[in-house]
């Protein structure tokens, strides 16, 4: 986990810290420019090795936040010094050369060289995972004679029905049936062992983790060259597994894994973090569009859900990227028909406003859906951390084996999930019919095949997303939607053949085809993928470019919507949003609300690690450094009053104190200075560039070392009084690391993005709790409520007794009531011992209600003694 800063986990380092005296406090939201501090622009004009010099020292470790202000001064700074540095090279009597303005040129469009050869990349990245991953899939259950490579439908090109050029492995089912197990369990092994053994960071969808990276969060070898190989092979082999997996999410991962590479590859994008992020957003939105072969809808996901941070230059480079990475994926054109995803179709019916009503049965489906599987998922991975963590191999074999036991029965199930959704989109028309789906004699056995099919994709879609290989969650979600929606689908056009001349049914025509149970998959489909993911735009785009069908578009806004209006009220955030809660990362999601009404007192650390001005000797730096991994201090100009001077970080810290030792004689007990010598005006860091030697003076045999010029003398700061909600929007609108909190120029605390989360959860479980005691309090209201009701009960029974016993009836000897129930009768109660600490009366008039108490045999068997008695 992340080394804390100041008692809460850290975050990256700030960047260095220009020459600069602080004997006067600066408040302030945002650092000054540097004409505002007044600096002329020939300061920045150093030579080459202050240019290195910046890129050394900000070496951001891992596990710790980007602080996105420093990182914009740092690298106003280069750009500077590289100006500076190119016009005294080029320079010919007084003019700039030709080399300059080429070499100008270059820089300026190489951003759109980056962008295009991400997108090529991810093109062809695509394209082979699509060859190999059908390929795979259809081993499992066959081969080709004429040539061994080719799957089912390049086997058989042409053919509607199959071929003999394609035949199963044997002539008996039983022994196929186990092939197809042995395949599975081989393909998740392999995939699980080089996952395990390479690239740890290979497993997963990523889409949680990468979100917190292009917000700033540093993982190294997260986007390495080598997680992107491993993904590559291991994705395929885990789709072929049978395991209930995608590839949708993963293709956002390898997507930003080649943005990442190809970038580290240009000096621009090095060391620079804020260009990095352009192409990774770029990267991503390229990695939806070969995915679902929407160029669009990969941007708007990019900009919906993955960035946090998406100026309108991101947006064009994103297009522009997804752009050619679907110009790429389709010259190579994986599926030889044209498509870009094996499900793509068309539609050319019109749809009726009497299916509306049953548009909205697939939009709750779709909210419950995500609901249920983000609850129990959080439930698994709980799980498997605790009891599973040492045995990810065997997992992902064992799991691979019961799904494949399972799914070979059920047609839907056992081939490849984007396969059955292209069987479930179809109009049927034609020869197009798989197994009878279109047949109305079929009807009914399809309908019981899709509801088994929706129930037990979902169980191990919870089971399997979050094991140990490649995995998404894209895809079989929509696969989940589709099943439910094709069996709504076939059920309203059963009701439809049942009761053709409903005036509920007239919009229909006379001739013609009225239902299509092919969109009714579609839209299933579109509301299971909204309602596991949360996003509602970008999903109607996809929709829309997967289908071309323009008269669809607002059939869909309507299944999204209602989805997207059950959702937010089951859960909070989607899938990935919940993952990052649950790994803890430094996130704070810019579409959350937050309403805590207190100040950001109630969140700051206010036991800070300062560092004085003056007095401290480097071996109480290094006691210092040593005690604590705080990634940075702040400095006051004494212990006593507190007054705030500035912050340094601790990588510029050892960094400094490195420096000095390398370049100077410097002991242990030299003195530290953290404000310069003499007084200069105070100027941003942007403006000014780090010492690259070291002030050392004799005085009574000790040496004394200048560390003013690493210190950021701006860190933003706020009163103690500001609302800790525009403390928050600070970390998301700005990205600092950290914010200082002072009062008066003295230092009362700090607080990151840490401490804002450790706040709001202690305010989530709060409300949990205070939640809990209502529901107790209410069922102790239902128990009440039984009481009374059982009273009257026993009041009415007394009166009835007394009346039979002054000879109304005249068999009393057939029948006789309890006498404990006469007279006034008032209720009874038991104490029943529950699981809870506490112990909560019950009626007897319900002694099977579990929820308010356990124990019920032995209420059972008391209420038998006492009939027995009577």
């Amino acid at each position: 986990m992340n080394p804390p800063d100041q008692a809460t986990t850290s975050f990256r380092s700030p960047s260095h810290n220009p020459r600069a005296s602080i004997n006067r406090r600066i408040s302030t939201i945002s650092t000054l420019s540097a004409a505002e501090a007044g600096r002329d622009a020939d300061a920045t004009g150093t030579d080459h090795d202050v240019h290195e010099e910046i890129d050394e020292i900000k070496r951001y470790e891992d596990f710790t936040t980007i602080d996105w202000i420093q990182d914009a001064a740092r690298a106003s700074q280069r750009r500077k010094a590289r100006r500076y540095e190119r016009a005294g090279s080029f320079e010919r009597k007084g003019r700039l050369g030709f080399r300059w303005w080429l070499r100008d040129a270059w820089n300026a469009g190489m951003a759109w060289v980056v962008v295009s050869l991400v997108g090529f990349l991810i093109g062809l990245d695509s394209a082979f995972l699509n060859i190999v991953t059908e390929w795979l899939s259809d081993v499992k259950l066959g081969y080709c004679t004429r040539a061994f490579y080719l799957n089912e439908q390049f086997c058989c090109w042409g053919a509607e029905n199959g071929c003999d050029e394609w035949r199963r492995w044997t002539g008996l089912w039983p022994l196929n049936y186990f092939l197809y197990i042995a395949f599975a369990m081989l393909f998740a092994f392999t995939s699980a062992r080089l996952v395990k053994s390479f690239a740890p960071y290979a497993a997963g969808s990523g889409i949680s983790e990468i979100k917190c990276i292009i917000a700033g969060f540093v993982m190294k070898g997260f986007l390495g060259f080598t997680t992107l190989v491993i993904k590559s092979i291991g994705l395929p082999l885990s789709i072929a597994s049978g395991l209930s997996v995608g590839k949708e999410g993963p293709s956002v991962h390898f997507a930003v894994c080649i943005g990442n590479v190809v970038s580290r590859m240009f000096p621009k994008y090095e060391r620079n973090a804020a260009k990095t992020r352009e192409i990774l957003s770029a990267s991503a939105a390229a990695g939806v569009a070969v995915a679902f072969g929407s160029p669009i809808g990969g941007v708007l996901f990019s900009m919906e859900e993955m960035s946090n941070y998406f100026p309108l230059k991101t947006l064009w480079r994103s297009y522009f990227c997804a752009l050619v990475a679907t110009a790429a994926l389709a010259m190579m054109n994986p599926f030889r028909t044209g498509q870009l995803v094996m499900f793509s179709v068309k539609y050319d019916r019109a749809w009726h406003f009497f299916e509306i009503p049953f548009y909205l049965i697939l939009g709750v489906f779709g909210g419950l859906y995500g609901a249920f599987v983000i609850k129990w998922h959080l439930r698994v991975t709980m799980f498997r951390k605790k009891y599973l963590a040492k045995y990810p191999i065997l997992e992902a074999t064992i799991l691979a084996a019961f799904t494949a036991v399972l799914c070979y029965p059920n047609m839907f199930l056992r081939i490849d999930m984007t396969e059955a959704m292209e069987h479930l989109f179809l109009e049927c028309e034609g020869d197009e019919d798989y197994n009878g789906i279109c047949e109305r004699a079929n009807r009914w056995r399809m309908v019981t095949s899709l509801l088994i099919a929706t129930v037990m994709r979902t169980f191990f879609v919870i089971l399997s997303y979050g094991c140990k290989v490649p995995a998404g969650i894209f895809v079989p979600s929509m696969a989940i939607g589709a099943t439910f929606g094709r069996m709504v689908g076939i059920l309203v056009q059963a009701l439809h053949d049942a009761f053709p001349n409903s005036k509920y049914f007239s919009a229909c025509g006379a001739d013609g085809v009225c239902i299509t149970p092919g969109t009714y998959a579609f839209l299933g489909a579109g509301a299971a993928l909204s309602g596991i993911m949360h996003i509602t735009v970008s999903v109607v785009v996809i929709m829309f470019e997967l289908t071309g069908a323009l008269t669809y578009i607002l059939p869909t806004m309507i299944v999204v919507g209602v989805v997207k209006a059950i959702s937010g009220r089951l859960s909070k955030g989607g899938i990935a949003d919940r993952m990052i809660w649950f790994n803890g990362f430094p996130f704070l999601d810019s579409k959350e609300e937050h309403t805590f009404s207190v100040a950001v007192t109630a969140a700051m650390t206010t036991d800070v690690t300062v560092l004085p001005a003056t007095g401290l000797e480097i071996r109480d730096v290094e006691k210092i450094m040593q005690d604590n991994e705080f990634q940075g201090y702040p400095i006051v100009e004494d212990l006593t009053s507190r007054t705030l001077i500035g912050y340094i970080g601790r990588t510029e810290l050892k960094y400094a104190m490195d420096r000095a030792r390398r370049d100077h004689t410097v002991g242990p007990r030299a003195k530290c200075h953290f404000t310069p010598p003499r007084s200069l005006p105070a100027v941003t860091p942007s403006a000014t560039s780090p010492a690259i030697t070291f002030d050392t003076a004799a005085s009574a045999g000790q040496m004394s070392v200048d560390f003013s010029r690493f210190i950021n003398p701006t860190p933003i700061a706020v009163h103690p009084q500001l609302a800790l909600e525009t403390v928050m929007e600070l970390f998301k609108k700005m990205g600092p690391r950290v914010i200082l909190v002072e009062h008066r120029g003295k230092l009362v605390g700090l607080v990151t993005v840490k401490d804002c989360l450790k706040y709001q959860f202690k305010v989530e479980h709060q409300e949990h709790e205070n939640e809990r005691i209502e529901g107790n309090e209410q069922r102790e209201r239902d128990i009440s409520v039984d009481a009374r009701i059982w009273d009257v009960m026993e009041r009415v029974t007394g009166w009835l007794k007394a009346k039979w016993d002054a000879g109304w009836g005249h068999a009393r000897g057939r029948l006789r009531l309890g006498e404990s129930g006469g007279g006034g009768g008032s209720a009874r109660y038991r104490t029943v011992a529950t699981d809870s600490e506490e112990q909560t009366p019950v009626s007897p008039i319900a002694p099977a209600n579990e929820e308010l108490g356990r124990g019920r045999q032995g209420r059972d068997d008391h209420v038998e003694l006492e009939l027995e008695d009577r």
